[in-house]
């Protein structure tokens, strides 16, 4: 099976070695910015292109709405604190066993954003909240 391409839906997420049932995680996207440069010497039509800075998005993860954890308002809220908690955050792709194959690790991420579920009375849909992580960049590969 090491040629078939592994399916999105089985993963896990930790921080602070907790294992966190999320139903979504999107924003793991990595960008090199180029450099154009070119000078009156030069004697081609086209600018070099140069490697710049790396650029990371914000991670965005959801999850249902559960009655005995506010974890995630309370890490963005800092428990009252003045400041932001910085932590790893751990994103592994499980294979059929359950075991990790693929990871993310999100290094001193903090939460930007903590939205809470939409409520619509005719609705009957889950109850989903969300958090966006910012963070000092993005690290990935086999387990």
């Amino acid at each position: 099976m090491a040629n078939y391409p592994l399916p999105s839906f089985h993963f896990s997420i930790s921080w602070g070695g907790d294992d966190l049932g999320f139903s979504e995680v999107s924003g793991l996207a990595q960008e090199l910015q180029s450099i154009d440069y070119k000078d009156g010497l030069m004697g081609q039509a086209f600018p070099l292109k140069i490697d710049g800075q790396r650029k990371s998005g914000n991670v965005t993860l959801k999850r249902g709405l559960v009655t005995d954890k506010n974890d995630l308002f309370e890490w963005f809220n800092n428990n009252g604190k003045p400041g932001v908690e910085r932590r790893t955050v751990i994103i592994n792709l499980l294979n059929d066993e359950g075991n990790p194959v693929f990871k993310w690790t999100l290094i001193n991420a903090f939460p930007v954003k903590v939205t809470g579920a939409d409520l619509k009375a005719s609705g009957n849909d889950i109850a989903v909240e969300s958090v966006e992580l910012v963070h000092e960049g993005i690290t990935q590969g086999k387990v």
